[in-house]
């Protein structure tokens, strides 16, 4: 009996749940075979490929406006989304449409049926799905150079089929612990799994034992590796600028820096095209600052113990600046992620209100509140439940704190999507259940 195909949004992203649905799968076998089954696209365009525990995302955006600068037309492949599942795939930083997520999911699904024939197991999945849009998309657009962000890890991530032009390891930090390893040289060993022989590797700030891992894998290579430490040393000073705001969006910037430079001969990029670029990046979320209701707002994903530690020094300066103890909104999925981000937050905020994104993995309020530590309470802390539509009543609104707070968003980046949802331009329902992890 022939399978019907799902002709309009919310069937297809019906179909993409019920792939989600199925949970992780690790490998690039599978992803090869799609890959093969509709021509190989991820061979048409030139990319870098970028991985890291933090800081992956922003440098695949800081090298997508340095390309663009440079008068290239561009791709970008990041996750998970904030708002919308189309974020995701980006040519010239225009979203897929859903029209586009349509024609491509009836496309892609008798492919992976014919694939699935063969043996039911190598049935793509979810993020191996909008993988191959990306790719498709990027061929098909006629992009000149795209930047292809890791899902998770690396060495087995479906975006590991492409032979980039460079290398990119953001970071490493003990994250998704249950997946990769629970040391930084397991993590790191995924990490490198990018690198591809004779190809240049660029890697952030990372541990000492990190680097070592990645300086091994790439020697096995014959890949040459640039090291952000080495040639910006620890002064800050020393780092490049960009619009981002916060002292790791420079190391990010300086990360995005080597790669401009590595890919400088063949793709004609100056040191003033790449300062151009980081002065133009788009990438919210990163301790973003808005106004809502004429307050300041920062939107922040820090979401793991590397995150919180970048938390502790933003916190520490927006206070300087406002004189103010902020308003924290914050939820988080995973207790080994919330407690050293409720412990950094402790330390800082006045008023703590606690939300439980929608996400299955979400801590539930009794397990953020056992985290508080007791001298919170103690200086007159208070503790608030909420939810993001309580919170966010309409877009021009937050209902935390006074009319002279400081508010900070921060924790999953899920969270920040819904919050996003609810106080963007044209508040729509965002897309939350298809996520990955």
């Amino acid at each position: 009996m022939a399978t019907s195909e799902p002709t309009d949004y919310a069937a297809v992203t019906e179909y993409l749940f019920g792939l989600k649905a199925h949970g992780v799968r690790f490998g690039i076998d599978r992803m090869a075979l799609l890959a093969a089954e509709i021509g190989h696209p991820e061979q048409a365009v030139p990319c870098i490929h970028v991985a890291g525990t933090n800081g992956k995302g922003s440098v695949a955006a800081m090298l997508d406006a340095i390309l663009h600068a440079a008068d290239w037309r561009t791709g970008l492949y990041t996750s998970p989304h904030l708002v919308k599942l189309g974020e995701r795939v980006q040519v010239e930083r225009r979203a897929l449409t859903e029209a586009e997520i349509v024609a491509y999911a009836g496309e892609l699904r008798p492919a992976a049926a014919r694939v699935a024939a063969v043996c039911a197991d190598d049935h793509p999945s979810f993020f191996e799905f909008m993988t191959a849009m990306a790719f498709l998309q990027f061929a098909r657009k006629q992009c000149e150079v795209s930047v292809i962000e890791v899902g998770l890890g690396g060495r087995l991530d479906a975006t590991n089929i492409v032979i980039p032009e460079v290398s990119v390891i953001t970071s490493i930090g003990l994250d998704h612990c249950e997946f990769l390893g629970n040391t930084l040289d397991l993590i790191a060993a995924e990490k490198a799994g990018i690198i591809k022989a004779g190809r240049p590797v660029v890697i952030g700030r990372v541990p000492t034992v990190a680097e070592k891992v990645i300086r091994r894998i790439a020697a096995e290579r014959g890949a040459r590796v640039t090291s952000v430490m080495e040639v910006y040393g620890d002064e800050l000073e020393r780092y490049p600028h960009t619009n981002l705001e916060g002292d790791y969006q420079r190391w990010n910037a300086a990360t995005a820096t080597l790669v401009a430079r590595a890919l400088a001969a063949k793709w004609r990029i100056s040191d003033e095209v790449i300062a151009q670029g980081l002065a133009h990046v788009d990438w919210p979320g990163r301790w973003q600052r808005v106004r809502i209701g004429g307050r300041i707002t920062m939107l922040d994903a820090s979401h793991n113990p590397e995150g919180a530690r970048v938390l502790d020094a933003n916190l520490t300066s927006l206070a300087a600046e406002t004189g103010r103890a902020p308003v924290v909104i914050t939820g988080v999925l995973g207790l080994a992620r919330a407690r050293p981000l409720i412990e950094t937050i402790c330390r800082h905020a006045q008023e703590i209100h606690f939300v439980v994104p929608q996400q299955a993995r979400a801590c539930s309020y009794e397990e953020l509140e056992a985290l508080v530590p007791a001298d919170f309470h103690a200086r007159g802390g208070r503790i608030v439940r909420g939810t993001v539509v309580g919170l966010f009543p309409d877009a021009g609104r937050c209902a935390a704190g006074g009319a002279d707070d400081v508010v900070v968003v921060t924790g999953s980046i899920y969270l920040l999507g819904e919050v996003m949802a609810r106080i963007g331009p044209g508040t729509a329902a965002g897309e939350g259940r298809l996520q990955d992890f």
